[in-house]
């Protein structure tokens, strides 16, 4: 007796069939979509004209992580960690000693100064 498998991609925009997964990344955030024929050739297009402008970037072996965190200019100084810690603790909110913070408890200090 064989068996057969069949995998199907369903398009992620209208539903219909998709032709396989579209990956790209904006913001140091890496998406998968499925996506027809049609709805990919969209893609494209929309974004065609910030391609034609931008520089492609290679991935880094191993360096990312720490270093790149640390040399990030999202990274947050001694100074600034202390004090949004002691923010998080006088209002609540749990945050550890150590260690990163939490985004969602850095977007309510910013919010809140």
């Amino acid at each position: 007796m064989a068996k057969r498998i069949v995998e199907s991609f369903i398009d992620d925009i209208d539903g219909g069939e998709a032709e396989g997964t579209t990956t790209f990344a904006l913001d140091g955030t890496t998406y998968e979509i499925d996506l027809s024929g049609k709805n990919r050739e969209k893609l494209e297009k929309a974004l065609a004209p910030y391609i034609t402008k931008a520089r492609a970037v290679r991935a880094e072996k191993g360096v990312r992580g720490r270093r790149a965190a640390a040399g990030s200019s999202r990274a947050l100084s001694r100074e600034k960690s202390t004090e949004i810690r002691r923010w998080a603790r006088a209002n609540g909110l749990p945050v550890s000693e150590r260690g990163r913070i939490a985004a969602s408890v850095v977007k309510q200090y910013e919010a809140a100064h």
